[in-house]
Parts: structure tokens; sequence; C-alpha cells
């Protein structure tokens, strides 16, 4: 059989289980998990291989009306992407269901051109009886269902084009190394800091000795306002130590090296709101025309 291989958005409101999805089914963290909305800023891509077919998932910002620029950049970004896919799955909560039709969820004028599976998530929540009213609305998954996850790429695989793999079959995402270290440190804040502040936050990577050993890696991080560095700092930099360990640990999971965090804090300004800012955090105007698969793809504890 020629091989298969194609491009799947895991597309849907902010908060469905996008990320935790996309982590169960490469069978690595890849894509960061907060029970807070709107954790996903930028796409997360993860790959999975079986036997002769490739699955290429992309873990999109979570659709929502905007309320300041940066949302409004990440949503055109998750639709952008989306209409490159040649699948989009629409995930919604299965307790909620049924779910809204795609176009109405994404404010679209008129139907997408890439076809579109409705994918029912947190199906753990539901009684045996529901669940089975739900499964004929759409497939039901829940991350720890081995079953469900295998049902769900035997419905993905027949709209997946037969062409050559993109990617080594032992690799299990795209970014590089500096984006997740980025990531990770926004999962710590989204655990660790209340309320607005982890919207606030960001980081940018200084510096990279990926040669030595531990890994050095000099990170700044970004809030909004003078005031919000002492808490981020916490009493006697308790908090940013912790952010620092949740990072590391997860860095040193996903590369198989060890890893020396180097943390800095610093306000930059209403940056969710500054063109600028967002440009060089990754956040362009005008999203790139093609799907971003250039970066040097990753392997499980591979630093490379």
């Amino acid at each position: 059989m020629s091989p298969k291989t194609g491009h799947i958005a895991l597309a849907g409101a902010p908060n469905v289980g996008k990320s935790t999805l996309l982590n169960a089914l490469v069978g690595q963290h890849l894509a960061i998990v907060s029970p807070k909305a709107q954790a996903t800023r930028l796409p997360v891509t993860g790959i999975r291989t079986d036997g002769d077919t490739q699955y290429i998932f992309h873990d999109l910002p979570g659709l929502l009306d905007p309320a300041y620029l940066l949302q409004t950049r990440m949503r055109q970004l998750a639709l952008d992407t989306a209409a490159r896919m040649d699948l989009v799955l629409h995930l919604h909560p299965a307790a909620d269901a049924p779910a809204p039709p795609f176009e109405q969820l994404a404010g679209l004028k008129a139907p997408i051109t890439v076809p579109i599976l409705t994918v029912y998530t947190k199906g753990d929540l539901l009684s045996p009886q529901h669940r089975s009213a739900v499964e004929a609305e759409g497939t039901v998954v829940d991350a720890g269902d081995a079953a469900g996850l295998d049902r769900l790429l035997q419905r993905v695989g027949p709209f997946l084009p037969e062409r050559d793999f993109e990617f080594d079959p032992e690799d299990v995402g795209t970014q590089p190394l500096r984006f997740f270290v980025v990531e990770y440190l926004r999962e710590a804040a989204f655990d660790l800091l209340e309320d607005e502040l982890p919207y606030s936050f960001t980081a940018e990577v200084e510096e990279f000795r990926e040669a030595e050993r531990p890994i050095y890696i000099r990170v700044t991080l970004f809030v909004e306002r003078e005031s919000q560095k002492a808490i981020v700092i916490g009493r006697g930099g308790q908090t940013i130590k912790a952010i620092g360990a949740h990072a590391r640990r997860r860095l040193e999971e996903l590369i198989g090296a060890p890893v020396y965090l180097d943390s800095w804090v610093k306000a930059l300004p209403n940056w969710r709101k500054s063109q600028g800012a967002l440009t060089r955090f990754g956040f362009p105007a005008t999203p790139p025309a093609a799907v971003a698969t250039q970066e040097q793809p990753i392997a499980p504890t591979s630093p490379e």
C-alpha cells in the first residue's frame, strides 16, 4: 500500500480539550494543559506514525470573540491554519452535545472547503447511556481511552491523501526546542499564578547553549506592569524558582538531557496590544501562507 500523510487541525472553542487530545495522540506532553481557558496561543504540531500512515496534528488556539490584539491574531492564525489542513476535527465537550456548526463557531460567512469531523471530548464525564446517545452525533473520546483514540484514527485515515511521509517515523513534533521552553514556562504560569496574570505573561529565550551539559538556557519572563514582577518572583524568589523547575522538568522529559534554566523578569507594558511586540513573540499580522513544517523535527528523548 502507498503511504498516507495528512495534516489534521484540532479546532474548537477554548478549553475543549484540544491540547490534552494532542498529547494523548502523540504520546508526548507537547502542548501545555491548563484548566484555565486560552492556554494555547500558537499552534502546536504533533506527529504520530502508525504503519503506513503519518498523522500530523495541529493543536490550534481556541476560537473566541477577541477582546484585544493578541486574541485577534490568535484567532486569525487558527482559522488560516485550519483552512490549509487536509481535515479539521471540530472538538466539542461531550456533555454539551450537540456541537454547533463549525462555521458558526468560527464566525465564517461561508463553509470552508476542508472536510470537518465533529469529535466529542471528555467522554469520561458521561454516563454509559448518555455516551451512547452522543456517539450517534460523532466520535466520542477521552485522553485515557486508547480504544477511543484508535477509533478516532480509523475515522481520520480515509481523509488523508496518499503521499510520502514528511517526517521520520520516530519524530513527535516539528517546533524547535526554544518554542517548548516558552510553552512550558507559560504552562507553569497558568498553574502557579492567579487570575489575569498568566494572560499577561510570556517569555523569550535569550541564549541557548545546546552543546553544554547541562544545556544552558537563559530566558526573560515578560509581564505587562512593573507591579506584576514581584508576583512572578515571589517571596524570596520562590515563585520564579517554581516556574523554572516546572519548565525544566518538562524539557528534560522531552529531550532526555539535563537543563539549567536561568530566568529574569521584565515588564513590557501592554505587550498584548502592541503590534511590534506581538510580531516579536511570533504572532505576525499576516500568518505564513503554508503549513510550517520546515523546522528541525524532534524525536522522543532526543536533544536534536
